[in-house]
């Protein structure tokens, strides 16, 4: 197959903008008339389509206008088959599972019911401009075998894992440690580094894991050390004190993991809205990540996750931002950047002065607030950095992924054109700043509908009709 182009108006990040304060446009890269060049599925040239376009002649170009292009969105937490039980009213974490999530995901048991799960679900992840997932499945190694199935048959890169859990959940629900092993053994062999497929060792959470459990998570990595691990950690106040109820001796949540030897590059814990400073620097130091959940955060009533705290330039942690539907009430990025734009301004007020002046800090306060370049950089190259991915996905750089989506900022809610009136002409932004403004309504004000085309491995998947 030969090279093939698209041309258009492109936004991606070359670095991290926390690490640019009062900069951060420093960190992002725009061209208003650019070109992207793939072949078989990779970046193989990117740049002002006047500086590359000549090095392509006779190149088969696809023009996407009145659009910004941006690489694929990442969503580094979410359940595969809670996709029906979305928006399940009204409880805490605890509660939650056992009325509405255990017993959903046992009908993964049956292949068609998970097959036609997997079906609707990637429809909607490339509607919501979501290009890259690490999932969770259930404890039914079906559900695990269609997600991948699925994700197969549409070449997209995913990571995901038979999910492990032998206790505090319905007893036709739970497993035994040994079962888990033999699995999980099974299905990496099948679907590691197949295709775009990756393999996560993944314990539920401490909580529904014993010992036992956790051992046989240790023996997996250490079998498989190419492969990730996740789970999570610290989101409930009454999930914390249960951990630490089960596994005597353990210092704090992430002590449960690191005791088993789980906290590493690779590691990522979701949510990790109760965890200590102290959890903050040791995760720092391990090259593990977090995963920071508003959406769900927010509707199951856990917390307001310490933004300002992870990004403390002194223990920097890997974070990439998750849905975590069903716990997250949507599917769409766009809304985890409003929903985490709103946690970071609450943060913020708790930290500058204005309520405590003895807890003032302004450093902290001030990493809390998601501007649009913080917020698209954490669900394209932020989102592959801690999903240890960057090398592959992220942004336009030649040698990696041709996976990306198309925003049309003038859709969403209101059906005028009420983005383009607000920041930028009929022409679209002409410079950085113009886009990130552009970008930062998108993110507050629109969703899903904001999408136009989804494009994975550069082929088409996704157009809005």
């Amino acid at each position: 197959m030969g090279a093939t182009g698209i041309r258009g108006t492109f936004f991606d990040f070359i670095d991290d903008p926390w690490k640019h304060l009062g900069r951060e446009q420093d960190a992002a890269r725009f061209h208003a008339d650019g070109l992207l060049v793939v072949e078989d599925g990779i970046i193989t040239d990117f740049g002002a389509y006047d500086a590359v376009a000549p090095r392509h002649a006779g190149l088969e170009i696809t023009a996407i206008e009145g659009r910004i292009i941006l690489p694929g969105f990442i969503d580094g937490h979410i359940h595969f088959p809670q996709t029906r039980v979305l928006g399940a009213y009204g409880e805490q974490l605890l509660p939650w599972l056992q009325k509405w999530i255990f017993p959903e995901e046992l009908k993964y048991k049956d292949r068609n019911y998970a097959r036609d799960g997997a079906k609707r679900f990637f429809d909607l992840l490339l509607a919501s401009g979501t290009t890259t997932c690490q999932a969770f499945t259930s404890s039914s190694p079906v559900s695990t075998e269609e997600f991948f199935e699925e994700a197969t048959r549409r070449n997209m890169r995913v990571i995901a894992g038979l999910t492990g859990i032998d206790r505090n959940a319905p007893d036709d629900f739970i497993d035994t440690p040994d079962n888990f092993y033999r699995d999980s053994k099974a299905l990496i062999a099948r679907y590691h580094n197949s295709g775009r497929n990756l393999y996560a060792v993944t314990p539920r959470f401490a909580y529904g894991a014993s010992p036992e459990l956790l051992q046989r998570c240790e023996q997996l990595k250490q079998e498989h050390p190419d492969c990730w691990v996740n789970t999570h950690i610290s989101e409930n106040p009454a999930e914390c004190r249960g951990v630490l109820e089960q596994h005597p001796g353990a210092e704090d949540y992430l002590g449960v993991y690191e005791k088993y030897g789980l906290v590493g590059p690779k590691f990522s814990g979701g949510h990790g809205v109760w965890l200590s400073d102290g959890e903050f620097r040791r995760m720092s130091a391990s090259g593990a990540a977090v995963v920071f959940c508003p959406c769900s955060n927010l509707f199951l009533g856990s917390g307001l996750f310490r933004i300002g705290r992870a990004t403390d330039p002194a223990h920097r942690v890997r974070m990439s931002f998750g849905t975590d539907m069903g716990g997250g009430n949507r599917f769409s990025m766009l809304n985890v950047l409003d929903d985490a734009y709103k946690v970071g301004m609450c943060n913020n007020t708790l930290l500058d002065g204005s309520v405590d002046p003895s807890r003032q800090d302004a450093a902290e306060a001030e990493r809390n607030k998601m501007s649009p370049y913080r917020g698209f950089w954490s669900i394209t190259l932020g989102g592959a950095e801690g999903l240890y991915l960057d090398d592959r996905l992220g942004n336009f750089n030649p040698g990696k992924e041709a996976d990306f989506v198309a925003l049309d900022w003038n859709a969403g809610p209101m059906a005028q054109p009420w983005h383009q009136s607000l920041v930028v002409g009929d022409g679209g932004p002409k410079t950085v700043e113009e886009a990130a403004d552009l970008l930062f309504a998108v993110m507050m004000v629109s969703d899903e509908r904001a999408v136009d085309e989804t494009w994975i491995m550069g082929k088409r998947l996704y157009k809005k009709s």
